[in-house]
């Protein structure tokens, strides 16, 4: 085995307390990999950002200039928290005897904290749902903004389309962007998809630089609203969520810990810190920027506010298309490797087994078999390097039906549906509660709880938080379903 370099030092032992094992487990080898840090910060901070930047202007307006930069500074704290909780996690994971080469999961993780039973899969259906939710939303957001495009460019250019041109269908952009989707969603790690992420990264930059300068040479809307600094009304505690799920990427953390080259805390924290921070810079400037422009009456996507007959908003609108386009992959991914964890027991047929595994090994529990699965996706048919497959890596039969099911019930989905709102607040109020604040607080109190400081004392605190907000973000989705009904 090639050298290999040690993550920090986290580890609670199997029977001795954390704060002995972080000084005897200090050196033990973990798998390395093979991502940069500047590859790893590029996809990450693609998880963060997406659609849901639209939507600041319109939060800021609901409470007012002063509460919304706090409250989204506050939103990117407790976020990057979080992350370094499941990082500090993640270290745990492969450092007992006998799990040497282990990787780090959400349902390794919890088999680690909660035991092998209904907590692992409970939390793999979750981070599944979340994803696949968002993802749907992805491609709703593309066949809509698409034929907006393309009556935008043709009205500039003097050759309108007629009503029934296929330009102008949403049905047709919707086939188009999945030959886009398709090729990207097969492939293996998020390393691979840098590139996709630095593009959709670009279109980030430039919606910045459509609402900022548009600020600064067209000045602010003849129809602007009031501006204030501070705001409270009936719409100011609703846009608190808004906030709280634009930071949502820890479905990712894990694979991001896993692929990185030369592991440290230091490099992992450079990670997190450096994404949530550019994420956190673009939601304030956007938030600031969109409010001052448009004030009360800022719509919930800033980007729709701008004249339709512009080329600079047009492609603005085309950039948004790319930036939830490209990091469908990344939705796809985390969604991928829950459905592994979940219909491992379905497919242990399809498992190569090392002719080296004895009986006993072969009759382990289903799950104390998932929890040694890759985390983002298990090697298709691969070896071991010496020609041997490892017993638990994902059948290419496998790993096509699932990522064909997924694609093809998501597009079945946005091809029937063009409002989500519902589904994914409902998504959101629990998916992205429970794996970016409530699952790194217990995990982190649980498996450092012997730790001295008052680290576990803030993520117990943390967990609490996101149950509060699960609370409060259910109560408000069936208070708003009620309402309309």
């Amino acid at each position: 085995m090639p050298a290999e370099r040690d993550y920090g030092a986290t580890s609670p032992p199997a029977s001795s307390s954390s704060s002995t094992l972080q000084n005897t487990t200090r050196h033990l080898p973990t798998k390395d990999g093979h991502a940069s840090v500047t590859s790893s910060v590029t996809n990450l901070t693609n998880t963060i950002v997406g659609a849901g930047a639209l939507a600041f202007p319109s939060a800021f307006a609901s409470m007012g200039i002063i509460p919304g930069v706090i409250s989204c500074a506050f939103s990117a704290v407790t976020a990057m928290f979080g992350l370094y909780l499941l990082s500090r996690c993640a270290s745990v994971v492969g450092t007992r005897p006998g799990e040497e080469g282990r990787k780090a999961s959400f349902n390794e993780v919890a088999r680690l904290t909660f035991g092998k039973g209904w907590a692992t899969r409970a939390f793999d259906l979750a981070i599944a749902i979340k994803c696949f939710g968002v993802s749907v939303s992805y491609l709703i957001i593309c066949k809509t903004l698409l034929p907006q495009v393309c009556y935008t460019l043709a009205k500039l250019f003097h050759h309108p389309l007629p009503d029934d041109s296929i330009l102008l269908a949403s049905h047709f952009w919707l086939f188009a962007i999945m030959v886009v989707i398709v090729p990207l969603s097969f492939l293996r790690t998020l390393d691979s998809l840098r590139f996709t992420s630095q593009i959709a990264l670009a279109t980030v930059v430039y919606l910045v630089f459509v609402v900022v300068g548009w600020f600064f040479i067209k000045g602010v809307s003849p129809t602007r609203g009031e501006v204030v600094l501070v705001r409270f009304g009936k719409n100011t505690m609703s846009s608190f969520p808004v906030q709280v799920f634009a930071y949502t990427c820890s479905q990712n953390l894990f694979p991001i810990y896993n692929e990185l080259q030369n592991k440290s805390q230091k490099r992992m924290n450079t990670v997190i810190g450096t994404s949530i921070g550019s994420a956190a810079a673009v939601y304030e400037v956007l938030g600031i920027i969109g409010y001052l422009t448009f004030g009360s009456n800022v719509g919930s996507n800033v980007i729709a506010m701008y004249p339709p007959t512009s080329l600079f908003v047009a492609l603005g609108r085309f950039g948004i298309v790319l930036l939830v386009g490209l990091s469908y992959p990344l939705q796809l991914l985390p969604c991928r490797m829950s459905l592994h964890h979940l219909t491992h027991g379905l497919f242990k047929g399809h498992s190569k087994v090392e002719p080296s595994v004895s009986a006993s090994a072969e009759e382990d529990s289903d799950d104390e078999d998932e929890s040694e699965d890759d985390p983002l996706v298990p090697k298709v048919g691969g070896d071991d390097g010496h020609g041997h497959s490892h017993k638990h890596d994902m059948h290419f039969t496998k790993y096509i039906g699932i990522t064909v099911a997924i694609l093809a019930t998501g597009f079945a989905i946005a091809y029937n549906v063009h409002e989500l709102e519902i589904v994914l607040g409902f998504v959101g109020s629990t998916g992205s509660t429970i794996i970016s604040f409530i699952l790194p607080g217990f995990f982190y109190f649980r498996l450092f709880r012997d730790e001295s400081g008052r680290t576990k004392w803030f993520a117990l605190a943390l967990a609490l938080y996101g149950m509060a907000v699960m609370l409060f973000c259910l109560t408000f989705n069936i208070l708003n379903l009620v309402v309309k009904k």
